[in-house]
């Protein structure tokens, strides 16, 4: 019945949905290509956001993560079935962030820098105060190291353990680096306690 299968989707534990990815990667290498695009749509959106959160930049957020989907594309023969799919996905969208970054930062030296040190300064006491791109531009901030596993963390609930598979650190590097992420933002965020607490 339709109301049984609507329950089961609601309750869909974790393995279920690992298992239900590692049944449309079998699907796909067995040739069926509407499974891939059936696991494009499962997983497009935390994709999106990885990538919005990790660059901070509106604009190549769709060019990214359809470079991320090719990867996949190409790649999804090769996969082991070792570690979740979603784990093999954020890494490959971590490196595609990490090679817009560098290409950015050698772009860079040969363009004149934007000042934009003091952006959030000037909205500090604004009645229209964008909350949610404070936050994020504030997450912009931290350092690669810090940042990505802090979005892995908080935004995405990703398990201490599968960060440290995506990033290859120890569990402890991870813990370590998402607390100091936190400090720094609580650091950067000092000047707004009040909006936020709102």
């Amino acid at each position: 019945m339709d109301l049984n299968s609507n329950y089961e989707e609601l309750s869909e534990s974790g393995k279920e949905i690992e298992d239900k990815d590692f049944e449309l990667i079998r699907s796909y290498i067995d040739g069926e290509d509407a499974a891939f695009e059936t696991l494009v749509n499962l997983h497009k959106e935390k994709v999106r956001n990885l990538v919005y959160l990790t660059l901070g930049d509106t604009e190549f957020v769709d060019d990214i993560s359809q470079d991320v989907f090719i990867s996949v594309y190409h790649k999804l023969k090769e996969f082991r079935f070792e570690s979740k799919f979603t784990t093999w996905l954020y890494r490959i969208t971590v490196n595609k962030c990490r090679d817009y970054l560098r290409k950015k930062r050698v772009r860079s030296i040969f363009t004149p820098i934007k000042d934009s040190h003091n952006e959030l300064s000037v909205k500090t006491h604004s009645e229209t105060l964008d909350i949610p791109g404070l936050v994020r531009k504030s997450i912009q901030k931290l350092p690669e190291k810090l940042k990505i596993p802090l979005i892995l963390r908080d935004i995405d609930g990703l398990s201490y353990k599968e960060i440290a598979d995506q990033l290859n650190c120890e569990v402890g590097t991870i813990k370590s680096r998402i607390f100091r992420a936190r400090e720094s933002l609580r650091f950067i965020l000092e000047p707004y306690q009040r909006e936020l607490n709102a």
